[in-house]
C-alpha cells in the first residue's frame, strides 16, 4: 500500500522538475506557491523567476507530467500565477547554498 498522497509527497514530485536555466529543482528555488487537494484532483499555483522565462513552458510541462506520474488518476491543474512576485529570498537554504549565498544573503 502507497503512502496517502499528501502536500508534501506533491513538493517532493516536483522536486523532479529542474530549471535548465540554473540546474536546480522548482520547489527550492519558491516557485511553487500552492498544493492544493482535494479527493481528485491536484491544483499547483506556481511562478517563475521572470515573465520572460525563456524555459517557462517547458517547465510546466515537466510540472504536469510529475503530477501525472505521481497521481495518473487525479486531475492536474497548475496555474502561473504573477502575484506575488518571485524573488531570491523565496530560496530554500539549499538553492541558496547551491549559488554560493549564505542564508541571510537575500
Amino acid at each position: 500500500m502507497s503512502a496517502p498522497l499528501d502536500e508534501t509527497a506533491v513538493r517532493e514530485a516536483l522536486k523532479q522538475v529542474i530549471d535548465p536555466e540554473v540546474g536546480m529543482n522548482i520547489v527550492d528555488l519558491g516557485l511553487i506557491y500552492t498544493v492544493a487537494l482535494t479527493d481528485a484532483q491536484i491544483t499547483v499555483d506556481m511562478t517563475m523567476t521572470s515573465p520572460a522565462c525563456p524555459m517557462g513552458q517547458m517547465i510546466m510541462d515537466e510540472v504536469e507530467a510529475a503530477l501525472h506520474r505521481l497521481a495518473p488518476d487525479m486531475t492536474h491543474t497548475v496555474e502561473l500565477v504573477w502575484q506575488p512576485e518571485w524573488t531570491p529570498a523565496m530560496m530554500s537554504d539549499t538553492a541558496k547554498a547551491h549559488f554560493g549565498w549564505q542564508a541571510g544573503d537575500v
